[in-house]
């Protein structure tokens, strides 16, 4: 299931890219806007900056701006940040594998080969989508 930090984070992102300008928007603006809470969307802000997608600016004019262009930020990315892996289980994450401790062979294991499939899937859909696709569907 998908977080509330990675759902809020995907629609503060998608509020920013809607705008033309490319001028700071304040907290405030996009936790009233989107309907969140201003200290939780502080916190997912704040994870987006660290991860290069946002820009900030302090003082009066003051708020947060993408750093890249909405088509360049793919979705899979943005989920890595704020969710971590995209896979079901430890034992098929590319990005955050770990041995399931209760599985002796992974290649013998049913649920293994399923979660390969979905891992795929999903991957293929987050990572051939981009925050630009996301507010053009719209």
């Amino acid at each position: 299931m998908l977080s509330r930090k990675t759902k809020y984070g995907l629609k503060a992102l998608a509020y920013l890219a809607r705008r033309n300008e490319n001028t700071p928007v304040q907290i405030a603006s996009i936790s009233a806007s989107e309907n969140i809470s201003q200290k939780f969307l502080e916190s997912i802000l704040l994870s987006l900056r660290k991860a290069g997608f946002l820009g900030s600016k302090k003082g009066k004019g003051g708020g947060y701006f993408l750093l890249m262009q909405p088509g360049e930020i793919s979705i899979a990315a943005v989920f890595r940040i704020l969710e971590g892996p995209i896979a079901m289980v430890p034992c098929v994450s590319l990005n955050f594998y770990k041995k399931c401790d209760d599985c002796p062979d992974e290649d013998a294991c049913s649920v293994h080969k399923l979660m390969i499939e979905v891992r795929d899937k999903n991957l293929a859909i987050l990572e051939n989508t981009s925050l630009k696709d996301l507010i053009d569907s719209k």
